[in-house]
């Protein structure tokens, strides 16, 4: 009986143990589901309003559960002004950004994290603080230059105000990536006979490929779907896909169920590229993450 009554306490503490961390994963999953459905809902509320009736999509007291299923929205979309035109240009502008992005980011990053030069750290300092600038407050600015250099309403332009912002973000992260890459292995390649440009691209370069896929990934999406510079730089007749979707706002009013069959066709291009390197982005968002 003294056997029993020595380890019949333990019984209670073993159960606690056991629903403590149960508990706390419930949490975890409660918050996650929450995450999830707070940015789920608006592509939701986008995809059900392309598909319904377009007199539904203004019934003041909507249903969240399709009330019917309709393509005539998304004829309206492509009838209503050229929407392969827009869609092309910011094709190419996103494109060119991303590349040439990469690229010059991609050696910036490079040059920071392997190499020790007067002036690092303000450079470092530099690419943090233009982060920290609104790109509003540089639209007056952007606009001067720009019409100055002969590039208002021009692609090229507009390129390169994107590039503004978007090869700082490059820069930054690619810089996280090449650190986490130990500087030996660049050296036992040198030492095997490489030189240092040869060990960085059969060394460091494969290493830091789901790198630079999230990070172009990133540059594609911030391009694609930028407005207010797109907005302010360019004419009618050169309007990206963002600004094409002002047209559905008209003096009569908006229609909104074309205007969300034009978002969802908008939206073709990111689904179909996140698709397609979704390994390589969760492996580079996962390696980034470890050390800045």
């Amino acid at each position: 009986m003294s056997g029993l009554s020595a380890t019949a306490p333990s019984v209670p503490r073993k159960a606690e143990r056991t629903t403590g961390p149960r508990k706390s994963k419930a949490g975890w999953n409660l918050l996650g589901l929450f995450v999830f459905l707070t940015a789920g809902f608006p592509v939701y509320w986008m995809l059900n309003t392309a598909f319904k009736p377009a007199k539904d999509a203004i019934d003041p007291d909507p249903s969240l559960l399709p009330t019917g299923f309709t393509l005539d929205n998304f004829r309206r979309a492509l009838n209503i002004a050229d929407f392969w035109g827009p869609v092309g240009r910011s094709l190419i502008v996103s494109l060119t950004v991303v590349v040439i992005g990469i690229v010059v980011g991609m050696l910036a990053a490079l040059a920071i994290s392997r190499f020790a030069f007067r002036g690092r750290k303000i450079v470092i300092v530099g690419i943090l603080a233009v982060q920290m600038v609104p790109l509003v407050a540089m639209i007056i600015p952007v606009f001067l230059l720009l019409n100055d250099l002969g590039q208002y309403d021009r692609l090229t332009g507009l390129i390169i105000t994107y590039l503004t912002f978007i090869l700082p973000f490059t820069v930054w992260t690619l810089r996280g990536f090449i650190v986490n890459i130990p500087k030996e292995l660049e050296e036992a390649a040198m030492v095997d006979g490489c030189s240092r440009t040869t060990a960085f691209i059969r060394v460091v370069f494969p290493l830091l490929a789901p790198g630079l896929v999230a990070t172009s990934v990133y540059g594609f999406i911030q391009a694609w779907n930028e407005y207010l510079y797109a907005l302010m730089l360019m004419s009618q007749k050169n309007q990206t896909a963002t600004v094409w979707l002002g047209n559905f706002t008209t003096k009569h009013g908006t229609e909104y169920a074309p205007m969300m069959a034009g978002s969802t066709m908008m939206a073709v291009p990111i689904v179909v590229l996140f698709l397609l390197v979704q390994r390589k982005m969760a492996a580079g968002l996962t390696a980034g993450a470890v050390k800045g």
